[in-house]
């Protein structure tokens, strides 16, 4: 019997649900669910069809981060954990983050460690209130990775992201939502009908125009004041230019809501 998928794709109306698949693992992270999830992100963020990404987990948790027991070495033997950011989360977290339209993370348990980060590195995150979030890595002897240490001190400030990462202490998800490190905690089963519903109506928003924003954001934190102007001068021409700006102009005179084509 074959094993199943690390990670279940499907797609309602425009929005592509992305499932991470270890329920019994806490969805931990193993090389074939990085390279399965991915490519996930590739080929949605490529599709047409597609224009809003929903990234949840299976079972109880979220992702418990690295599968440790995948990494069982023999004695004298040292793990080059840098090669595996290289190949494996440093593409995922840049492909989440570049992603041509909105990313929404909907986390239904605990998050751990890169599950955490990865978790961060979505445009908008809901969290059921059981859920948590936890910078794990001074537990083991590491430093933050997947982002956190970039993540982190930009949505709570360094005092609290130190803090989290030297303590590994939990946060629960009403107190990562009222710092700012989500967007909202909800009650366990309004989780994925307020996330899935979110998707939804992303999804017939401007997304060409989400996909603009995302590359100005992305620039801001290396961006000078005059560089960041340009950028957006630069963005805002090509906005101008596509059909949800002629769309949502004529709808607005009209008095009439916009239906946008993403294009």
């Amino acid at each position: 019997m074959s094993e199943p998928s690390p990670v279940l794709v499907s797609r309602t109306g425009a929005v592509t649900t992305i499932t991470l698949n270890r329920p019994e693992k806490l969805n931990s992270f193993t090389v074939g669910m990085h390279k399965a999830l991915k490519a996930a992100f590739d080929e949605a963020a490529a599709d047409s069809a597609c224009r809003a990404i929903l990234l949840t987990g299976a079972g109880r948790g979220f992702c418990a981060g690295q599968d440790l027991n995948e990494r069982k070495l023999e004695e004298g033997q040292v793990a080059d954990l840098g090669a595996s950011l290289a190949e494996n989360y440093n593409p995922l977290v840049l492909a989440i983050r570049s992603a041509p339209k909105p990313v929404i993370c909907a986390v239904n348990g605990v998050a751990a460690g890169a599950g955490a980060n990865v978790a961060l590195a979505c445009d908008i995150v809901l969290a059921a209130r059981s859920a948590k979030f936890i910078q794990a890595f001074s537990r083991i002897g590491l430093v933050p990775d997947a982002g956190g240490s970039y993540f982190l001190p930009r949505l709570i400030g360094d005092a609290r992201a130190r803090a989290l990462f030297l303590l590994g202490e939990p946060l629960t998800a009403e107190d990562a939502a009222a710092w700012g490190l989500i967007w909202k905690a909800v009650d366990d089963t309004e989780l994925m009908p307020q996330a899935e519903a979110l998707a939804a109506d992303l999804a017939q928003r401007p997304t060409r125009a989400f996909a603009l924003m995302k590359q100005a954001l992305l620039a801001s934190g290396s961006n000078t004041l005059e560089e960041q102007l340009a950028l957006e001068a630069t963005l805002q021409r090509e906005a101008g230019h596509s059909e949800d700006y002629r769309i949502g102009v004529a709808a607005f005179r009209a008095g009439e809501p916009p239906h946008f084509v993403g294009r």
